[in-house]
Parts: structure tokens; sequence; C-alpha cells
């Protein structure tokens, strides 16, 4: 599957150029990442193609728009206003060298514990409002309102010894992020859906219990006591809603249909957006920049869920 996702995420971005093949095991991975029981509807590769090769092309636009790799190292802390801003201290860059995980286990692999490497670097900004000190002409004054801007969460994805190779790993995992996105959709379906069966189930046993006792006269309109015809609108308006989120029989068609939108409108639902800052040595984001706090463009994934990471591809020397 790896070749796979190497040739169809390399250099060619035209859709007419990606090998029929390749697009067809694009598509049995969407199916695999999400619910293979799809395969029982006829027609579902037809139906997912325009859709699977419409979230291709954005990946690769997405991940082709990157920024050439910023050299991450201890080195070249104080000279480089993003990593000031990326980590508190030159210290905890080498923290992060010597105990990501993923780094660990790039190194381990033989032929890469000397070589230098390429990674995607996602941090989490974090914007606090604070009071503190600020100097005014010849004053200092106190209790100023301020916003501290600050970095957590440091990870390092798709470590490998080609900047070229790490981008075509984010490829992969922006497509594979979809269908995470996708599935949480259906998930979130299915259990509304057996809620209600289980609703269904239960107020049916109870309506079954009513009438075989005294409440059932086996009549219409106003004969039928009031809890047995409660009963019975409660169960009309699950059967609504069942069929409103794939009865018995329509599950399938509406798990196919939420992939292909997902796929269909992958730029809404992951996305990269500029994050313009100006934040000074001491993490006080300013409303003008200066010589100590010039005004960076950082990138900031966004996806549906609502999750944002601000992300820039690193290079780490051997």
């Amino acid at each position: 599957m790896l070749r796979l996702f190497h040739s169809i995420f390399g250099t060619e971005k035209e859709t007419d150029r990606y090998p029929e093949t390749l697009v067809r095991e694009a598509i049995e991975r969407a199916v695999d990442g999400t619910d293979p029981w799809l395969r029982g509807l006829s027609g579902y590769r037809r139906k997912l193609r325009p859709a699977v090769l419409h979230a291709i092309d954005h990946v690769v636009a997405l991940v082709d728009g990157l920024e050439d790799a910023l050299e991450l190292s201890q080195q070249r802390y104080d000279g480089d206003p993003q990593l000031r801003l990326f980590f508190i201290s030159a210290e905890q860059i080498d923290k992060l060298l010597d105990s990501d995980p993923v780094l660990t286990a790039f190194h381990g692999e033989a032929g890469h514990s000397a070589r230098p490497a390429w990674a995607l670097l996602t941090m989490e900004c974090e914007q606090r409002q604070a009071f503190g000190f600020e100097q005014q002409g010849e004053m200092i004054v106190r209790d100023v309102a301020q916003i501290t801007v600050s970095m957590s969460g440091h990870r390092l994805l798709d470590p490998a010894a080609d900047q070229n190779e790490t981008r075509r790993l984010l490829k992969r995992r922006a497509f594979d992020h979809l269908l995470t996105l996708a599935l949480a959709r259906i998930t979130a379906i299915k259990d509304i859906r057996e809620d209600l069966v289980e609703h269904r189930t239960l107020l049916q046993s109870k309506l079954n219990y009513l009438q075989r006792g005294d409440w059932g006269f086996g009549g219409h309109g106003r004969n039928v006591p009031a809890p047995v015809a409660e009963m019975q609108q409660k169960l009309d308006d699950i059967e609504i809603k069942l069929s409103e989120v794939g009865g018995d029989d329509g599950y399938l068609e509406l798990n196919l249909a939420i992939l292909i939108d997902v796929l269909a409108n992958a730029p809404q639902q992951l996305w990269v957006e500029p994050l313009p800052l100006i934040v000074d040595r001491m993490g006080i984001r300013r409303n003008q920049a200066s010589t100590d706090a010039p005004e960076l463009v950082l990138h900031e994934l966004h996806n549906k869920a609502g999750r944002r990471l601000v992300a820039r591809l690193v290079m780490l020397p051997a």
C-alpha cells in the first residue's frame, strides 16, 4: 500500500496521470478505512472514484504548499525568531529530539542513526490573557493587560531521510485523516441508529404489554386509550428518524454518501490558514512589528472537527 501512495502522491498533479489501478487501490483504502461492508453495494467504486480523485488532488496541493524545511537545532535557536516562538529555550529543542518516540524509532532503523532527517513539527498555539509589567517611556507600569503566546504538545510526524519522502508520507497521512473524519460521522450516525433501534424495541414491548391487558380494545380512533396511542405515536416517530439515518435497508447507502461527501468536500474538511503573529522575546503578543518582535506568518492546520495545529516542515541535522 505504501508503494501505491508513493505513486499517487508523487510529483504529478493532474488526475488523468494517476494510473487507474492505483486509483482503484485508493478507493479500496477508503472503504477499508471506513466501512468494508460498502463493497456489498453495487457500483461503489464508480460512485467513489470522483470523490477519491478530488481528495487526492487536495492533499497533494495541501502538502506541496508547505514551506521548505526549517533547521531544527539548538545552534539556530538564538538567531531564528520562529524557533524562539516554537520553543521556550534551546534546551527544549534537544529534549524533543531526544524524547520524541517517532524520531527515536526512525533513528533506530538501519542506516538512519547518523543521517539528517526531515519531518513535520506540529504544535498547539495557546494565547492567554494575563497582566504584567510594561515600560512606557521611563516608567514601569504594573498590571497591564497582555496576551501571552506559547506552543505546547510538540510532535514530529513522518520523519524520513529525504524531504520529498516526508512530503509523500504527509500526503498519505492527510488522505487517511479525511477517512478518519468520515468514519467519525459514520460512527455517530451508527450510535444514533442503535439508540433508536433499542428505544423502538423497548416501546414495542411496552405497547404489546398494554395491548394484552385491559388497555387494549382492538379498536381505533377514540376507543384507543391515551397510553397506547402515545406509544404508537412514539414508535411512528422513531421509524421516521430511522429512515432519516438509514433504516434497516438503507444504512450502507447512507455510509457511502457520507464517505463521498467528506472526500468530495476535502477542502472544507482539512485546510491550512495563515496565522500572523507578532511576539516579542518574552512571549508577549504585540500590535506592531519591531526588531525584537518581527511579524511571523505561521501555517495552522484546521479540520472540520475543530482541531487546530501549527505545522512546520523541519530538518533535523545529523
